[in-house]
């Protein structure tokens, strides 16, 4: 693709970096920026800068933060028996955003995928367990939120056996057929774990 100036195209090149940004979406945004009032630009440029220069990580459940400690574990209102364990910070969000949660989270940071080189130590696994144990009988329920996958599974797996020491309930999300699915589209493995994991109906 040929660019008008070397600055487009190397804004373009980073853009592009993105996740989910092809070169076609990349040149639109950076054009669309090159159109904006500089002021505009400069106010992004500045929170990026002010992102990447000031972000931290809870020191406790590892999820992103503007101080040592996150909101959620610094509040009083959160049920400190119960602990979520996501894979990544955009979970935390997910699972917020439905209201349905008020314990505490643990953010693993990823899940175990030997394919891609990512091991139990590459993930924050000790400090859960640690976590736990340091808990001393107030953490009643860990709950594993992994996504369904072969590597959410296996890491769910390693989860359950270094939590099995302890005294606490080891659960999992449910996995079925969404609201508003039709029961002829579902694939199978989905629909057999319904199937298995069927509730009773109230």
């Amino acid at each position: 693709m040929e660019y008008p100036s070397k600055l487009i195209e190397d804004a373009v090149a980073e853009v592009a970096k993105l996740p989910g940004i092809g070169k076609k979406t990349a040149l639109r945004l950076v054009l669309h920026l090159v159109k904006e009032h500089q002021d505009r630009t400069t106010l992004l440029t500045d929170a990026l800068r002010n992102l990447r220069a000031n972000i931290q990580f809870c020191k406790n459940c590892h999820n992103i933060s503007d101080s040592d400690e996150c909101a959620i574990c610094r509040s009083h209102r959160r049920d400190r028996t119960i602990v979520c364990v996501v894979e990544e910070s955009q979970d935390v969000m997910a699972i917020e955003n439905t209201s349905q949660y008020s314990g505490l989270y643990h953010v693993l940071g990823g899940v175990i995928s030997p394919m891609n080189g990512v091991g139990p130590h590459e993930l924050k696994i000790e400090t859960l367990i640690s976590r736990v144990d340091r808990a001393a009988g107030e953490i009643k329920e860990v709950i594993l939120a992994l996504s369904p996958t072969m590597e959410g599974d296996t890491t769910a797996f390693y989860l359950n056996k270094k939590l099995n020491p302890f005294t606490i309930k080891v659960s999992t999300i449910a996995r079925g057929i969404p609201v508003g699915g039709d029961l002829e589209y579902t694939d199978e493995v989905t629909l057999g774990r319904s199937i298995t994991g069927r509730t009773l109906f109230n």
